[in-house]
């Protein structure tokens, strides 16, 4: 039996160790690096080929690669908190690393360069609104008249909402979207899930967590936020329904709110062709429950 070579022992441990690349993933990013006479690349569709070799590269190897969105202007405040040159590779590398832990990343998985960059930006995008929704829930503080920690508890009365509003949906694949205005933006959430009479409900856990933060929000700062779900079935329409949140509370649309949300364009406020195959129908009423939110938030 031949005994494993000191090569081949280090090619097995290369296997064990998990890789993250840094991507620039929009010209103006890429752009802002060409300041630094460390950075190689002065061509962004070049510089996506040669990142798009390196991970065909790392796959081939057999281990783990992650890509993270690199982001200029965070790695030069990096950079100045932690007093490291920003014009060597060895500091772009020391950030890379801690993108791999806490930043917007992916996993590679052998997808072309036009599918991973869409991905990884929104995934950044998702991130951004899950990170404000959730620094809002904190700034509520306690009610004044209760006691009680207002972003706690809209997170607690969020999740229960969205469980009530999947229950009364029933089976197929749903997917939710929930818009809540925002002092400095409009916060968007979308969550897939699938029901089944027979299983529990499959649900992404960040997607859900995300969701259910944004949703938060809107009931503890009690912005005019709203609902829309989308349930699809194998052989049947589409169903598409809406509500409006008011109080911490999920009100119905009606069916011609529910029409005109979808068939009015939303800047310009033109009609639009309604979708075939598709039903707009009144969001449905859920139940009220003894510990739903307070008066006084």
């Amino acid at each position: 039996m031949n005994q494993p070579t000191t090569t081949s022992l280090r090619r097995a441990l290369r296997r064990e160790v998990p890789s993250t690349v840094g991507l620039l993933a929009d010209a103006h990013d890429f752009t802002a690096m060409r300041r630094y006479a460390t950075f190689p690349f002065d061509d962004h569709p070049a510089y996506l080929r040669q990142v798009e070799g390196l991970l065909k590269a790392l796959a081939t190897q057999g281990g783990h690669t992650t890509v993270a969105l690199f982001d200029p202007e965070e790695y030069a405040q990096y950079c100045e908190d932690t007093g490291i040159d920003p014009n060597r590779p060895a500091s772009r590398s020391r950030y890379t690393a801690e993108l791999a832990a806490d930043g917007a990343r992916v996993t590679y998985t052998g997808q072309p360069m036009t599918a991973l960059v869409p991905t990884l930006v929104d995934t950044a995008v998702r991130r951004a609104t899950w990170e404000y929704a959730t620094t809002l829930l904190t700034d509520t503080g306690d009610c004044a008249a209760c006691g009680q920690d207002i972003g706690r508890a809209a997170f607690a009365h969020a999740s229960r909402l969205l469980m009530r509003l999947l229950e009364a949906a029933g089976p197929g694949t749903h997917h939710l979207v929930c818009s809540v205005p925002a002092a400095d933006e409009q916060l968007l959430a979308a969550l897939h899930a699938t029901c089944d009479d027979d299983r529990p409900i499959e649900l992404d856990s960040d997607e859900t967590a995300e969701f259910v933060t944004v949703l938060a929000a809107g009931i503890a700062l009690e912005s005019p936020g709203g609902v829309v779900l989308r349930t699809t079935n194998p052989g049947a329409r589409d169903r598409l329904h809406g509500w409006r949140l008011t109080h911490g509370s999920l009100i119905p649309l009606t069916e011609a709110e529910v029409f005109s949300a979808y068939c009015t364009d939303a800047r310009t406020g033109e009609p639009l062709s309604p979708e075939p195959h598709v039903d707009y129908r009144a969001g449905f009423d859920l139940t009220p429950e003894a510990d739903d939110w307070p008066t006084h938030p």
